[in-house]
């Protein structure tokens, strides 16, 4: 029989030679988590990392079983899932474990040919409606950290987790506590998920974007094609992603019932990763430990308003995020090695549907968004060319100077233009971020730098409605056969979630047409 046991190791410390000589006969074991405390690190005290090892002896095997697919069978009639982001990619590929071809439809390009696009518009600003950060195959998830980190507790999370292992990624990615897998490693995984659905009968179609829904009364009973065509089917699954803003204007003109959401907004602060590697490590920065991560909050307790950190990307890069030729968007994302000169993170502040916007139309937080990607491109054209990034040093931006201190360097391939960011923000938003600014710099000592740049606006943290739907079966409670899924349709907040959505509506679907439930 198997053993479990805990224990702690100074981070440089091997874990094998540990085991060796605690349990020398000891077979094999495996790494069930792995978490790094780092506290007070700073302040000199060396950072550790706690396991929890399973080991097993001769003729011993490993706990747990092997999930085991049935294969059921076709549907009456294919799902087609709409976008392949990770919501969408992971329900086809629950869908063909148990023998279940799916249609699957995504506006922009692979993987590879979507960089190109990509790469033309962070150089030289021209931008390609259907392939950029947030469209095309992979979704936004594409070029971001690549974090996995979720607060979901759902047992597909360590299912998500052991699938992107098989598919090559690190295998510490089945148990570390914060793992990642940067832009580079994920964009080899998205292409190897593609193919296999491919091999299992998935058709996907590129390059076709979703124009409308097919509706028979209350119901949703396929889609229309930007090529013409018609596709059929009992079953549609919505995971278009938090900016397919063509697709909410739709589903609000055919009374798809939707709700405003609260979401946040505000700007990403780029520092040395030096610097920030030094605030939290002290004297260990620049071991095996890398890039430094942090996480801050703050509530104003007059305006009970938050401001926080969010996707916080050490050793990374600020991209160039939008999905309209006339706005820009900000955003962060790190390679695996998590190894740039820079580390970023977005710092938002919440923004609440009924205060910071009316609510009496369900899309007007997409108005809000808008108009304030809108303007940081007018400001932009008006200064450069378009395609740079309004930024503002952190202690101007304090200060409410603007050119008093010089700009520093920066990770991001667009470019830099030096603006009144309080010109671009909402008046709110840059009070709420002076006043926590202050407070993050009492934490984390340094981090109102001379050396630090504030690049806007970060605005798509979120979507800004929900898609309504039953809590047991992930349908629209408001149309028959349409499941709304992940982030775009406000139930899931990263790259894990989104894909357990994408699972969880797979089953549902599994469960109501075959009857069928696992053992």
């Amino acid at each position: 029989m198997s053993k479990r046991i805990q224990f702690v190791l100074d981070f440089e410390e091997d874990v094998e030679n540990y085991l060796n000589k605690r349990h020398p006969k000891m077979e094999d074991y495996r790494i069930l988590s792995k978490a790094l405390d780092a506290r007070g690190s700073n302040r000199g005290k060396r950072p550790r990392y706690n396991y929890n090892v399973e080991i097993i002896h001769q003729g011993e095997k490993f706990s747990g079983k092997t999930e085991e697919f049935k294969d059921l069978g076709e549907f009456r009639s294919k799902p087609i899932i709409i976008g392949a982001g990770p919501g969408g990619l992971f329900c086809a590929l629950r869908l063909a474990e148990y023998g279940i071809p799916s249609i699957l439809i995504e506006r922009g390009e692979r993987a590879h040919k979507r960089m190109k696009h990509i790469a033309r518009y962070w150089r030289y600003g021209e931008f390609n409606t259907e392939n950029n950060v947030c469209y095309g195959e992979g979704g936004a998830g594409l070029f971001s950290d690549g974090k996995l980190i979720t607060r979901v507790k759902s047992p597909y999370v360590q299912y998500v987790m052991n699938r992107l292992v098989d598919f090559g990624a690190p295998e510490e990615t089945a148990y570390v506590s914060n793992p990642h897998l940067g832009s580079n490693k994920i964009r080899m995984l998205i292409n190897k998920i593609s193919d296999s659905l491919i091999e299992s009968g998935c058709e996907i179609y590129y390059n076709t974007r979703v124009d409308e829904l097919v509706y028979e009364g209350d119901s949703v009973t396929g889609v229309k094609l930007s090529d013409g065509r018609t596709l059929h089917s009992d079953k549609v699954v919505l995971a278009t992603g938090h900016s397919a803003k063509e697709m909410y204007k739709h589903l609000e003109d055919n009374s798809v019932t939707m709700a405003p959401k609260d979401f946040s907004v505000g700007v990403r602060i780029e520092h040395p990763r030096e610097l920030i590697d030094k605030i939290q490590y002290g004297d260990f920065a620049g071991s095996y430990l890398g890039a430094a991560r942090y996480r801050l909050s703050y509530e104003n307790k007059s305006t009970h308003k938050g401001t926080y950190s969010f996707c916080m990307c050490p050793g990374g890069y600020v991209l160039s995020s939008g999905t309209d030729s006339d706005g820009i968007v900000v955003n962060g994302m790190s390679n695996y090695a998590r190894n740039s000169r820079w580390s970023n993170s977005a710092l938002v502040v919440s923004v609440k549907g009924g205060v910071d916007f009316k609510t009496d139309k369900v899309l007007n937080g997409l108005d809000f968004q808008r108009n304030i990607e809108k303007k940081a491109f007018e400001v932009s054209t008006e200064l450069a060319s378009g395609k740079e990034l309004p930024s503002q040093t952190l202690r101007d931006f304090l200060d409410g100077n603007i050119g008093k201190t010089a700009l520093p360097k920066t990770s991001t391939p667009s470019g830099i233009v030096e603006a009144q960011l309080s010109t671009i923000l909402p008046e709110f938003i840059t009070n709420h971020l002076r006043d926590a600014l202050l407070q993050f710099d009492e934490r984390m000592s340094g981090f109102v730098s001379k050396n630090a740049l504030l690049l806007a606006p970060e605005t798509r943290t979120s979507a800004p409605v929900t898609i309504l739907r039953d809590r047991e079966t992930l349908e629209s409670v408001s149309h028959k056969g349409l499941f709304p899924c992940g982030e775009g349709a406000g139930h899931a907040g990263g790259i894990t979630s989104a894909a357990v959505d994408g699972v969880r509506i797979a089953m549902s679907m599994i469960f109501t047409e075959k009857e069928y439930i696992p053992k």
